[in-house]
C-alpha cells in the first residue's frame, strides 16, 4: 500500500510569491508543492496536494485522507485562528498533523498568536519560511518510522 501524505495550504496561500513577498518569500505554492514532493519521496512517501480558499473544500480533503493517507501537513492560513471546524476535521481523521507557517506569527498582529490548530498537532513550525514545510514532512516521517 502506497503511504501518502495529505498537504494542505488554507487560503491565499495560492498566492504566494506575489503576496507580500517581505513576510512570505518568493517562493511559489507550486515551488511549496515541489519541495513536500521531495522530501516525502526520500522517506517512501507520495503527496496529495490541496489549497483551497474555501473551508468546506479543505474539510472534504482532510476527511478523504483518512482513506489513504498516513499523516497531514497544514499551513491552515487565516483559518489557523478561525476555524474550530478545520481543527474538528484534523481530530476526526485522527491521523498525525504538522502544523507550519512560513511567517512567525507570534511576532506579527495579536489576533494571529490563536491557532485552534496547534492544540492537537504532532508538532508547529513557525518563522522558518517555506524550509518549514521540509521540516514538517522530516518531523512526520520520523514519528511514522515509530
Amino acid at each position: 500500500m502506497t503511504r501518502r501524505l495529505l498537504l494542505v495550504n488554507g487560503p491565499n496561500l495560492n498566492l504566494l510569491g506575489t503576496r507580500e513577498p517581505e513576510i512570505y518569500g518568493e517562493d511559489t505554492l507550486a515551488d511549496v508543492e515541489a519541495l513536500v514532493a521531495r522530501v516525502a519521496a526520500e522517506f517512501g512517501l507520495e503527496v496529495r496536494a490541496v489549497q483551497s480558499n474555501h473551508e468546506g473544500a479543505l474539510i472534504d480533503a482532510i476527511h478523504a485522507a483518512r482513506e489513504d493517507c498516513v499523516a497531514v501537513v497544514i499551513n491552515p492560513g487565516a483559518l489557523t485562528h478561525t476555524s474550530v471546524a478545520l481543527r474538528d476535521a484534523l481530530t476526526g481523521v485522527r491521523l498525525p498533523v504538522a502544523e507550519v507557517h512560513i511567517s512567525n506569527v507570534h511576532a506579527r498582529e495579536e489576533f494571529r498568536h490563536r491557532s485552534y490548530v496547534s492544540g492537537i498537532a504532532e508538532c508547529v513550525i513557525v518563522g522558518a519560511g517555506v524550509q518549514g514545510y521540509d521540516f514538517a514532512v522530516r518531523r512526520l516521517a520520523a514519528l511514522l518510522a515509530g
